[in-house]
């Protein structure tokens, strides 16, 4: 008897844990599930009341109206090209740093490591304006360093794979010392490709942060030809009036690179979240 009530107290509480899952995870998808099926409706459906989830006749003039009111495929290619971009130099500075931090004798390391990791509890509100004064100094404002530079390196990118590499074992490392090899060598062949993990998840937040950001692109970037998806959005928003059906085409189309990305390293990304805190 005390069996059959423990059984059944364990699935009352799994079945409740799922519920929660599910009901947390329906409402997050609620907004974006919301988005794509108002960027399908007629504009008069969108403001019709009381609202509808499903659009009664789907259409496609909002895609057309996005792309007609202005450039929207070159601010695809900009964001594309900028996320990319810096994702590329993440993963080659924070591997470098973070092999360093993790394998590297040298005096000062871990109070090194703790200042710049310090450096995560600043907010990005505070380094914008001297970040913007380097660059224009250097003549860059308004032109794709000023998108990229800034962010190719990461306090946060170097702390994970500093954990992940720190799983490794050393013995690795030393029989390739063995053999010849020197740091960059080990480095590349043979801790890169045992740290696809980490890897990958640093390449998801890095390229999800820089496609979705739209402050620091505000602030350098003054030429319609360097707007970035983000910045291609605020188009549609006007003084006294939005165009909510084009806006929400955009963002659609705005998001499919981050969905895709995602797709494609869900399974080293995951992997990579569980392995990389396994040891300080």
């Amino acid at each position: 008897m005390s069996v059959n009530v423990t059984f059944a107290g364990r699935t009352a509480s799994r079945a409740l844990g799922y519920a929660v899952v599910y009901t947390a995870a329906l409402l997050t998808l609620a907004p974006f599930v919301w988005m794509v099926l108002t960027s399908f409706k007629e504009i008069g459906e969108i403001f019709s009341y009381p609202p509808t989830w499903w659009p009664e006749t789907f259409t496609l003039e909002n895609y057309s109206a996005a792309f007609s009111a202005a450039p929207f495929g070159r601010y695809y290619v900009n964001s594309l090209f900028v996320a990319t971009a810096v994702t590329l130099g993440q993963l080659v500075t924070c591997s470098m740093a973070a092999y360093a931090f993790a394998r590297m004798e040298f005096w000062g390391r871990d109070a090194l490591f703790f200042v710049f990791l310090a450096t995560m509890m600043v907010p990005v509100h505070v380094t914008m304006i001297p970040s913007f004064m380097i660059l224009h100094s250097l003549g860059l404002i308004d032109t794709y360093g000023a998108l990229i530079i800034p962010g190719l390196a990461s306090a946060f990118g170097t702390f994970l794979l500093r954990q992940f590499f720190l799983t490794i074992p050393k013995e690795l490392e030393e029989a390739a010392f063995l053999d010849g090899c020197g740091r960059f060598r080990v480095l590349w062949q043979i801790i890169v490709p045992l740290s696809r993990p980490a890897l990958a998840t640093l390449a998801i937040f890095t390229f999800m942060g820089v496609f979705n950001d739209f402050l620091w692109a505000l602030v350098v970037v003054n030429s319609q030809e360097l707007y970035t998806v983000q910045l291609g959005l605020a188009v549609f928003r006007d003084r006294y009036m939005t165009e909510w059906g084009s806006l929400m085409a955009g963002s659609v189309v705005a998001t499919l690179p981050i969905l895709l990305v995602f797709a494609v390293a869900q399974r080293h990304f995951i992997e990579g979240i569980a392995l990389s805190g396994l040891k300080d």
